[in-house]
């Protein structure tokens, strides 16, 4: 990242945060594919499926309730004594296990107050004064919220984890009408790939066959076919249609769009939101001095309580240690931060980190450039006038074989306008005068085709005002007189006005900035509704504005795809890039990648750290209020083991269902 300013450090403490989830509280981009590079062996990493998840949790159900029904229901005169005591161990052992060699383990490795140890403190010590029935319970609802979490984490991934399957291991070369199969890695720039229908392209090129449909889900997250047509631009993980294609390989497998894409996925979870630093901090401190309050509440009372009880109050001791886990905040919170990640890659939203996620909610205003994230970043004919006493196709035709001879963009326009070239027309004496346009000669009369400086050079008189005309203006002169005009125009991209529209429903103030002339650029503001707008503009006028904007104290994201943007991008409080046709300057710089070039994703994406941030806050007030209650009534033994179980896993599971939610929301 170029702004390091902006970027939130994370540092792998000695001492993992205390937390019930077996694996580490974030998703590692190691975890993405499913492995976990710590040496830490997980119990509960999804590595089978959900029954055999369950299994340890299904045996101590039922051995528990036919020991409760023994107790309680249908007393058995051989259920006593040791046999009961057995029972009830067996019962214990599938889930309980596990647990305790994780305490083992994180003890060994410095860990001490670890959420292992606490649990193991609390059913052990529940077992010691002949609490059976609740030892094994809560142990037992434990290991079931330990199973759910690992199940809500793989959930999370599996929207980012489908990005690392786009990429085929292998491509079929074509050269010298034979074709061969190599690795997708050794593929050379240049190279010639041919593309059966269905399969997946795995580098970045140029599309030679005429056209070609394919499915660009996995970068864009439409599942609506995109058609290409010779020429364009193709991308890694796009998914052939019907026909036969042929692309040339324009990149190196490990510099293609979806390889930089997936380098920002893997290193999305190293970029901590605040509430997540807080909550690892606060677990460090916290966990222990829960400990030290557990002590305190079974053997302080001795010094004051006259009919002092060991046992009652050891079991208020263990009480208040199972309640204290904070596993509800220490799981939660980073779920639901990277379920937002998760969803907003299903969308084609790519966030860098949690911490942009949680900065994007917080926008108050959106400065976006115009040309590729408002427009189309494509120029096109909009208006054609030839005066009468001219033949307009005929002119038309000869304007067209001129540009020919241009690489300008707008020569690109009119040919896309006019059509094939007629190469029965001969030109002669063809000059391309700099900053003016094109000159020629065709049937011994002077052709001039540019902008209105030219006809001021070689003395054409024209009735036209050229600052009346909004768009783009070529000028046509023939046989030395105006011959009319042709007017280019960027298009405005057909979900901008939504944008705008959604933006301000969210409270945002939208600003667009151009190097485009300025009445071009008031004349799509006008379009957008856009009361702030401003053209003429070189990158150093955009940081200068962006800079006004900053000094009213504002947070503001700046939406950009050219070079010149960068600058401007890793200013903003957070910076946005297209990603289909930005540049990589630009989406290197940036924060946020949109990966279909809509900016309607940006409302999405602003929206998406807002539903985030609502959850996380909802799981933190839940978990603390319901703590903070239950604790009080188990230090004053109004609370029993069956109330802590729901204070801690309970509440986890709720926290865990509500993170999840954002993944089932519609944007």
């Amino acid at each position: 990242m170029i702004h390091q300013d902006k970027e939130v450090k994370s540092t792998k403490n000695k001492a993992r945060p205390s937390c019930c989830c077996s694996h580490d509280d974030e998703p590692k981009h190691s975890d993405i594919d499913g492995h976990d590079h710590e040496g830490h062996d997980h119990e509960h990493d999804v590595n089978g499926s959900p029954f055999q998840m369950f299994m340890p949790a299904i045996i101590s159900f039922v051995l528990l309730l036919i020991a409760i029904g023994f107790d309680n229901y249908f007393p058995q005169t051989w259920f006593t004594g040791y046999v009961r005591i057995a029972w009830y161990v067996i019962a214990y052992l599938p889930v309980g296990i596990p647990v305790l060699r994780e305490a083992y383990e994180s003890i060994v490795k410095g860990d001490v107050f670890s959420e292992f140890f606490l649990m193991s403190i609390a059913t052990v010590g529940a077992f010691a004064i002949g609490e059976y029935p609740e030892g094994v319970a809560v142990m037992l609802f434990y290991s079931v919220g330990e199973v759910f979490q690992s199940l809500a984490v793989s959930r999370a991934k599996s929207n980012i984890k489908s990005l690392l399957d786009q990429r085929p291991d292998e491509a079929n070369i074509l050269e010298n009408n034979v074709v061969t199969k190599i690795k997708a890695s050794e593929v050379n720039i240049g190279a010639v790939i041919q593309l059966k229908p269905g399969e997946k392209l795995g580098l970045d090129g140029e599309l030679l066959s005429d056209t070609a449909s394919f499915n660009t889900a996995a970068l864009t997250g439409e599942s609506k076919p995109d058609t290409k047509t010779k020429g364009e631009t193709v991308l890694a993980g796009m998914i052939n249609g019907s026909t036969v294609a042929l692309v040339k390989v324009t990149t190196a497998y490990n510099d293609s769009k979806l390889s930089k894409i997936l380098e920002l996925v893997q290193n999305a979870t190293t970029k901590k939101a605040p509430a997540e630093l807080f909550i690892r901090k606060f677990a460090e401190i916290y966990t222990p001095i829960v400990v030290y309050l557990a002590i305190a509440i079974c053997l302080v009372p001795m010094l004051f309580v006259e009919n002092y009880v060991f046992s009652q109050w050891l079991y208020r001791a263990l009480v208040f240690l199972v309640i204290s886990c904070p596993c509800a905040l220490v799981i939660s919170i980073p779920l639901g931060f990277f379920g937002g990640i998760g969803a907003a890659s299903k969308n084609g939203i790519l966030f860098k980190g949690s911490n942009f996620l949680d900065s994007i909610s917080t926008i108050q205003n959106v400065v976006m450039d115009k040309t590729g994230t408002m427009t189309e970043g494509v120029f096109k004919v909009q208006e054609v006038f030839i005066k009468e006493e001219f033949d307009k196709a005929t002119l038309l035709k000869l304007v067209n074989l001129l540009e020919s001879h241009s690489t300008h963009p707008v020569a690109t326009a009119i040919h896309n306008y006019a059509g094939a070239i007629d190469s029965e027309i001969k030109l002669e004496n063809v000059e391309e005068i700099a900053g003016h346009g094109l000159k020629a000669v065709v049937n011994g009369s002077t052709l001039l085709v540019g902008n209105f400086k030219l006809l001021d050079k070689f003395n054409i008189s024209y009735d036209l005002d050229p600052n009346s005309v909004v768009h783009t203006t070529i000028a046509i002169a023939y046989e030395n007189k105006f011959a009319g005009y042709l007017t280019i125009a960027d298009e405005i991209k057909p979900d901008a006005q939504e944008t705008v529209s959604k933006l301000k429903s969210l409270g945002v103030k939208t600003t667009m900035l151009s190097g485009d002339k300025n009445n071009v650029v008031q004349f799509v503001a006008q379009k957008l509704k856009i009361t702030n707008a401003y053209g003429d503009l070189l990158p150093e006028d955009k940081v200068a504005k962006l800079n006004e904007i900053k000094a009213k104290n504002e947070t503001v994201a700046f939406v950009g795809d050219g070079v010149n943007d960068a600058p401007v991008i890793a200013l903003s409080t957070v910076g946005i890039a297209m990603g289909g046709l930005g540049s990589d300057a630009a989406i290197e710089t940036a924060d946020v990648v949109i990966q279909d070039d809509k900016p309607s994703k940006i409302p999405m994406a602003i929206n998406i750290g807002k539903q985030t941030k609502k959850i996380v806050w909802q799981n933190i007030t839940l978990a603390f209020v319901v703590k903070a209650v239950v604790l009080i009534l188990g230090a004053g033994g109004l609370a029993t083991m069956w109330e802590a179980v729901f204070a801690d896993v309970g509440v986890a599971l709720l926290a865990i269902l509500n993170a999840v939610r954002i993944q089932r929301m519609k944007f």
